[in-house]
């Protein structure tokens, strides 16, 4: 499918992506072969979707970064999105995963940055070896190991330049002791990892057994380099402007 046409499939449809919200005025018919009218359906299906507490801007770019995903072929249909949100400070829990085939909210959890990333606050990103850097941009889920970490879940970055060596990294979810709330009163913050998204114990591996195999995940800090390059944030402006 061409994804640069959709503005001329949808005429009337329109996106406030500053805001998050979501309007639509007198959309003409679309044909039943029509997949952009569609994505825009899917999308407005979610306006009063009870985000807990997730930022509507930040959810509108994981899900248009979704759409483009699997739009551009680069993806299944997905059945979950992780969402991180690393502008907030370890002590919120930052991590959501929805459903997306009941727009339900699945989880939201505490999740470690990297320790190159900074203390409470993630401020450096990085996708090179040996950083101990989170990474940004879309992921997919793979299969499951044991490991250093214990039960654990491989990721495969997406996005290139930003997290594309995630495998060569071990970039992985695991649980990790050090993700807690007694760790946070005892530290002001949670701990770090070496860039892996890491998971309180109790919780990570129910969380990974609903995420593994296709599900996608979406890591976002306002870093205007990425928002500029990433290829499924230009995809998610042109399909939802």
């Amino acid at each position: 499918m061409s994804l640069s046409v959709f503005p001329a499939l949808v005429v009337s449809v329109t996106v406030a992506l500053g805001s998050g919200l979501l309007a639509e005025s007198a959309p003409r018919d679309p044909s039943p072969a029509d997949p952009t009218s569609k994505t825009v359906s899917r999308h407005l299906e979610w306006r009063g979707t009870n985000l807990a507490g997730l930022n509507a801007r930040v959810f509108d770019l994981a899900f248009g970064a979704t759409t483009c995903a699997i739009q551009s072929g680069d993806v299944d249909e997905a059945l979950t999105l992780t969402v991180i949100d690393y502008s907030r400070p370890s002590t919120e829990k930052r991590l959501w995963v929805f459903d997306l085939r009941t727009r339900a909210l699945l989880y939201r959890e505490l999740v470690a940055h990297g320790q190159g990333s900074g203390e409470n606050l993630a401020t450096r990103f990085s996708n090179e070896p040996d950083t101990h850097r989170s990474s940004l941009g879309l992921f997919v889920t793979g299969d499951t190991y044991v490991g250093e970490n214990g039960y654990s879940l491989r990721l495969t970055g997406l996005d290139e330049g930003w997290n594309d060596k995630a495998r060569q990294r071990a970039i992985v979810m695991h649980g990790a002791p050090y993700v807690s709330a007694d760790f946070v009163r005892a530290h002001g913050r949670i701990g770090r990892s070496w860039g892996c998204p890491a998971l309180r114990e109790g919780v990570a591996r129910e969380v990974i057994d609903r995420v593994k195999g296709g599900g996608l995940l979406f890591a976002y800090y306002p870093d205007q380099d990425w928002l500029d390059s990433s290829k499924y944030l230009k995809c998610e402006r042109s399909l939802l402007r």
